[in-house]
């Protein structure tokens, strides 16, 4: 079935549009009423102690999970797609990390610090980073754990699955670490945006006519290159 994004445009008077308008209304209170019902539950969700010890490399030296929390008592690590052996960094992560610089203080101010986090060398994420313009904090974890242990810990994703974005939350309670919540796929769009504007405007996303919804993206830097956006793979040198 066609999506009604591909229809022609339906043609009514400014009445009509405000019966249609004040109904979706409804919907839209409904969908944000369970919405906060689902955020409750989770808050809600158990706390798991971690007592595992997990080292990463900043640009500060090297730091434990609790030292990355940064004298805060909140912490969301974000996995950044960005494989050891990778030349630049994944286009879908790029777009999402696009929004972190403008939130961090808001965020900082609610005691929460966000990380990134990501397998390749540092200083290859420095300089990807430079190339983006961000400022936001990016650890290597190329010789921690924290991967294997913390990208699915749902065991959703096939064994072979490779590099995952995948964010995860943190508390610290007492002095001691505890996880608190794992978000993957479609379920990290929320930290995107780019896509909720898109959601308004009249075609909202037209994915419809591409072999996959991810294959308008590019890194910001990359829309009006002719070359096309720069791909993900190995260092030959």
């Amino acid at each position: 079935m066609p999506d009604q994004q591909n229809r022609p445009p339906r043609i009514g008077t400014r009445e009509e549009w405000i019966a249609a308008r004040k109904a979706l209304l409804e919907k839209e209170k409904a969908h944000m009423r369970r919405q906060d019902a689902v955020l409750r539950e989770r808050r809600a969700l158990p706390w798991v102690r971690v007592d595992k010890s997990y080292h990463f490399e900043t640009t500060r030296g090297p730091k434990t999970l609790a030292e990355l929390f940064d004298a805060r008592s909140q912490l969301l690590v974000y996995h950044f797609m960005f494989g050891p052996d990778w030349r630049v960094g994944c286009i879908g992560c790029s777009m999402l990390c696009d929004h972190i610089d403008g939130a961090l203080p808001h965020v900082n101010a609610r005691d929460i610090t966000i990380v990134c986090t990501s397998r390749a060398p540092l200083e290859r994420l420095q300089a990807y980073r430079q190339r983006m313009g961000w400022g936001f904090e990016w650890v290597s974890s190329l010789d921690s754990d924290y991967n294997a242990d913390f990208d699915d810990p749902l065991g959703l994703l096939p064994g072979d699955a490779g590099e995952t974005s995948t964010l995860n939350a943190f508390i610290l309670h007492e002095g001691v670490v505890h996880h608190t919540y794992t978000g993957v796929s479609r379920g990290l769009e929320v930290l995107d945006g780019a896509y909720h504007w898109i959601d308004l405007a009249p075609r909202g996303r037209d994915e419809d006519g591409l072999e996959y919804p991810q294959q308008w993206w590019r890194r910001h830097d990359e829309y009006c290159d002719p070359a096309g956006p720069t791909v993900m793979s190995p260092v030959t040198s």
